[in-house]
């Protein structure tokens, strides 16, 4: 395990020396870099890009989910987002000054190139979190639905998947829950931070994954209400799941969960016309935002 640490800090290291020769970083780094110093180099190559036009489509969607993998580390470590603010800032700044056509700056991209290639034809990936995982499928099908990006949740009386789902590129947000009690939930709503009350997460990390302790209090939620509900069909259904209803939210929702810290919950809140009026899940945030980028990944 400490081999593979060493060999892994010395290709960081090899990395971001090549980064530096490049001028893209604008000063120089510790010889073991951390996740703060790799979403600096990631953010600078990507700013670059953007001048430069050093890659095609795929490799920058590979780069930025990359960029925003190493931004969520960031914030897993500690740092907080003026850390990441001012990183930004340094990252682009740095990229602003780099002479395109020069050998080391064409080396640096030739280097990121050949770190992204492989990643940019997966098809398939998991995201590990605290709590559960997200699976991201990016594998095409005109006719099936399916999940592209997933988390799925066991709750007392039931289960949920969670996540993006759809047959083509412009997948959609739903929760698909089934009821022990067979009970029919009327509606749903999912419930997150609201950055324009909240710019920080309110996170509560003593020790265990209560999830409840993620997230904010009542005023400093946003709402949105589920805009469809179905009958959960057998293709997005899991088999050890029993007949559930599936609920639609909108795309905006879906947009704001990628700003949202890593560490932080979200809720979805099923309602009911009998027994308890609501029945609320949670969701850990996790790499959402890492998976949302995986899918717009083009097909290579």
């Amino acid at each position: 395990m400490t081999i593979q640490r060493d060999k892994a800090r010395r290709r960081v290291s090899r990395w971001m020396g090549t980064m530096a020769a490049a001028g893209v970083l604008a000063a120089p780094l510790t010889a073991v870099a951390g996740p703060l110093d790799l979403y600096v180099e990631r953010t600078a190559m990507a700013a670059a890009d953007q001048r430069c036009g050093f890659f095609d489509s795929g490799l920058r969607a590979a780069l930025e989910a990359g960029r925003i993998q190493t931004r969520n580390a960031a914030l897993r470590s500690g740092a907080t987002a003026d850390d990441l603010s001012r990183a930004d800032a340094r990252a682009r700044a740095s990229a602003r000054t780099v002479i395109c056509d020069s050998e080391a700056v064409s080396a640096a991209a030739a280097h990121v190139r050949s770190a992204f290639d492989g990643f940019a034809k997966l098809r398939q990936i998991t995201y590990p979190g605290e709590t559960a995982d997200w699976r991201a499928d990016r594998t095409s099908s005109a006719q099936i639905h399916r999940w592209r990006l997933a988390q799925q949740t066991d709750f007392a009386g039931g289960q949920m998947v969670f996540g993006l789902a759809g047959r083509d590129t412009r997948p959609v947000l739903l929760a698909l829950a089934s009821f022990a009690d067979g009970r029919t939930p009327y509606a749903a709503r999912l419930i997150m931070r609201d950055e324009t009350r909240a710019a920080r997460p309110y996170l509560d990390l003593r020790g265990d994954l209560d999830l409840a302790r993620r997230m904010p209090p009542a005023g400093a939620l946003r709402t949105y209400s589920a805009e469809a509900r179905s009958k959960a069909g057998l293709d997005l259904r899991p088999e050890a799941m029993g007949a559930g209803w599936a609920f639609r939210f909108p795309t905006e929702a879906a947009v704001r969960l990628t700003a949202l810290d890593p560490r932080e919950a979200v809720a979805v809140e099923f309602l009911f016309s009998q027994g308890p009026a609501v029945r609320r899940v949670y969701v850990e945030v996790g790499d959402f935002a890492v998976g949302h980028a995986f899918l717009a990944m083009a097909s290579r």
